[in-house]
Formats: structure tokens, sequence, C-alpha cells
């Protein structure tokens, strides 16, 4: 549900950030390791550190305000 969307941001964005999925199903240890209990989850990094999440489904222009604010 949330893939379609993150693949626009994604392209809108091209040179300003990077878009990964990972489904936690197959990557359980991943999931853990950022404490992931509902999905869907979006963690924002900058600079390799954690800087917020998201859970649950999100519109499009709040994914870009996160994103916005963090640039």
């Amino acid at each position: 549900m949330l893939g379609p969307v993150l693949d626009e941001v994604a392209g809108e964005n091209v040179g300003k950030v990077k878009v990964a999925k990972v489904d936690v199903d197959q990557n359980r240890t991943l999931a853990q390791q950022y404490g992931i209990r509902g999905i869907p989850t979006m963690i924002f990094f900058k600079g390799g550190e954690e800087k917020e999440s998201l859970v649950g489904a999100a519109a499009k222009g709040k994914i870009q305000e996160r994103i916005d604010a963090l640039l």
C-alpha cells in the first residue's frame, strides 16, 4: 500500500535522499534492532543517525514534509 507512494517520493527527490524498503518478515533482526512493532514503519536518517520515525500509512505530503525538515 505504501510502496507506490515511496516510489513517487524517491523519484521526486533523486540526489537528495535514498529510499530503502525492507521486508521485516525476511529481516527480523533488523526489525528488532530498530524496535519496529507496527507495519508500515518509516525511519528517517540523517548522516547515518536515526532522526525520527512514522508508524502507519502516511500521505505523500506528510512524508515529504518530514524529508524537507531533515534536509
